[in-house]
Parts: C-alpha cells; sequence; structure tokens
C-alpha cells in the first residue's frame, strides 16, 4: 500500500470567493455582468463543443486584456486578492489538521495572486499549489488599444451571442498586443487540473489509487473522473451539476469538518472503509460518527454544529443532490457565483 495523498479544489471546498469573478466585478465596468457571460461561453467550448485545446477554466484567459484595459496590474491585483480570502467555516483548521497527517497539494484555477493571498491566511504551503500564472505587467497596451477594448465589452454585454464572442476572442483581440498578454495564460482547469494531480504523483512517487480529490465545479471534471476511476476518492464539495456527476460521494455542508473526517479515514483505512462510512451516515449520521475508525476530536467538532449531507452518488438520488447542493452552494457562496459552471 502506498502513501495516501490529498488534493483540493480551492474555491468551493476551502474558501467561498470566485476571485476572478470578484477581480472582474472590482476593475472592470459592469464586470460582474461580463463575467457570467464570458464563463458561459467558457462552458459551451469546453462542455458542449469539447474545442480541441481548450480547458474549462478559459474565462481567466480570456478576461485578462480587459483586466488590463480596466488598470489592472500585479500589484493592485495582489493587494485586492490579499484583503478578500473569505474562507468556510472549519476551513483553516481542516487544512492544517490534513497537512500534518498525509500529503497535501491545492490545485486551483485561480490566479496565483489569490492562492498566495490563501496561503498566507491560511499557513499552506504556496509550493504545494498549482495554480493559474498571470503577471499583467508584461506587456503594456496603448490608450487607443483600451478605448477598443472597452468598445469590445460593451458590445459583449449588449449582444453576448456566440458569433460575437467567436470573433472578439478569436479573431480581433489577437491582432491587438493585449492578445499576447491573453496568449502568456494558461488556466489550470480540467485537463489542466489532471495534468497537475499526474506531475504531483510524478514527483512524489504516488499511486493514482491513493488520491483523495474533492472539488466542485466544471474544473473538477477530469481530475475527479480520474480519481473515481484509479479507485481512489472523488468528493464533490457544495458542487454543481459537472461536480457531482463525476464524483462518488456529494457533501452538502457549511463546514468543512467533514472534510477532515473522510481524508482522515481514507488515510488510515482506505477507500472501501470511506466508502461504508458514507453509507452508514447517510442511513445515521449519529451511528456512524460512533465507528471506531472515526477521529474522536473530529466527531466531537462535527457533532456542535448542523450536521453535513453525504452520500454515495447514484441514479436514484444524483437529481436531487444537484438541487440541494445548488441550494446551499449559492447559499454560501452567493446567487452570482453560485451559479457559475
Amino acid at each position: 500500500m502506498g502513501r495516501k495523498f490529498f488534493v483540493s479544489d480551492c474555491e468551493g471546498p476551502i474558501s467561498i470567493n470566485d476571485n476572478a469573478f470578484e477581480l472582474a466585478g472590482h476593475f472592470i465596468d459592469d464586470g460582474e455582468k461580463f463575467f457570467e457571460i464570458i464563463s458561459k461561453y467558457d462552458d459551451v467550448l469546453a462542455d458542449v463543443l469539447k474545442r480541441p485545446g481548450y480547458n474549462a477554466g478559459g474565462t481567466l484567459k480570456l478576461i485578462v486584456p480587459f483586466l488590463k484595459a480596466f488598470e489592472a496590474n500585479n500589484e493592485n491585483i495582489i493587494n485586492f486578492s490579499t484583503e478578500n480570502v473569505h474562507m468556510i467555516n472549519g476551513a483553516v483548521e481542516t487544512l492544517n489538521y490534513i497537512k500534518n497527517t498525509m500529503p497535501s497539494f491545492i490545485v486551483s484555477t485561480s490566479y496565483n495572486h489569490y492562492i498566495q493571498a490563501l496561503c498566507n491566511v491560511t499557513g499552506f504551503p504556496f509550493e504545494n499549489t498549482y495554480s493559474t500564472e498571470l503577471d499583467l505587467d508584461l506587456v503594456e497596451i496603448s490608450d487607443t488599444e483600451k478605448k477598443t477594448l472597452k468598445q469590445f465589452r460593451s458590445n459583449i454585454i449588449k449582444n453576448p451571442d456566440f458569433d460575437v464572442l467567436e470573433d472578439i476572442f478569436w479573431n480581433k483581440i489577437p491582432k491587438l498586443k493585449s492578445g499576447s498578454l491573453m496568449n502568456m495564460v494558461h488556466p489550470v482547469g480540467g485537463e489542466g487540473k489532471k495534468d497537475a494531480v499526474l506531475d504531483i504523483i510524478s514527483k512524489n512517487g504516488f499511486n493514482p489509487s491513493d488520491l483523495f480529490y474533492i472539488g466542485d465545479s466544471i474544473t473538477d471534471v477530469q481530475p475527479l473522473r480520474f480519481a473515481r476511476e484509479n479507485n481512489g476518492i472523488s468528493v464533490s464539495f457544495n458542487g454543481n451539476e459537472y461536480a457531482i456527476n463525476e464524483s462518488e460521494i456529494a457533501v452538502l455542508s457549511e463546514n468543512t469538518t467533514i472534510t477532515s473526517i473522510l481524508a482522515d479515514i481514507f488515510n488510515t483505512h482506505g477507500t472501501s472503509t470511506v466508502l461504508e462510512f458514507v453509507e452508514l451516515y447517510s442511513e445515521n449520521p449519529t451511528k456512524s460518527l460512533e465507528a471506531d475508525y472515526v477521529n474522536g476530536d473530529l466527531k466531537n467538532t462535527i457533532t456542535k454544529s448542523k450536521l453535513p449531507t453525504v452520500e454515495i452518488v447514484n441514479t436514484d438520488n444524483q437529481e436531487q443532490l444537484i438541487k440541494s447542493s445548488t441550494i446551499i452552494r449559492r447559499k454560501l457562496r452567493g446567487e452570482s457565483i453560485g451559479g457559475l459552471g
């Protein structure tokens, strides 16, 4: 038996932020609406068209010229991100507990500035993270180009037709200086997250079956599927339909202590015992927490607040889990962020 290891998405399972959405809202005129349009376009490219070479999370690439046009730079993005790290209840304790018991990593589509800020808040080692690298200061653009990009933004908001976005992003922006900046950004989402997991495995000599992966969105589809298909543990934490459809376990919770419990059981007893626990928990949560493989301190912590929903995902409960998970997702993260893919 190899050494178990833990890999988590960041926004959703650890924090309530969507940093890129928040950056767009802060810097770009009508930026939240603009981001929602680009995010839906991103979902179509990644999940419907499955465009070759395009990964889920590409929104973080597509908004870069517009952040630049509205005077975002490395310094003010770092400052904004540092001031706006908002954690799920219990997440700091969960990260500290798990990283002290098993090798732990964060794999996030978020920009590196935000992940560094979160690591500063939590004490999680930044060297154990993967994120989307962004350097807005590498390319300077003229005032004329900024005006052009602002007009593109207006056109997209007024007419968010698929063909309009196709023309702007793949015909017009590549001819601008900011197009080179956009091309430098390679979002860590979808296959990019799976590649990060494979890099972790390669560098550390781990076995795929020893992977515990937890995520919540379309950018987690490939690593969740990889964990499930290799007999590891795949968990959707307040996930949307994309995450739940690829996960063996669905968690609906306002607190991350359940993540600590599942990871701890996996680390000490393996996949089959985790699944046994979840089956028992879904029938009788209180009784399942009395099992001798459940850490006593974690049991005491989780019973101090509302117990989460934890179920094995199957065809009978899948639709209801998606509905219920969407409700708590939007409650914790807000209607706008909770509704993103």
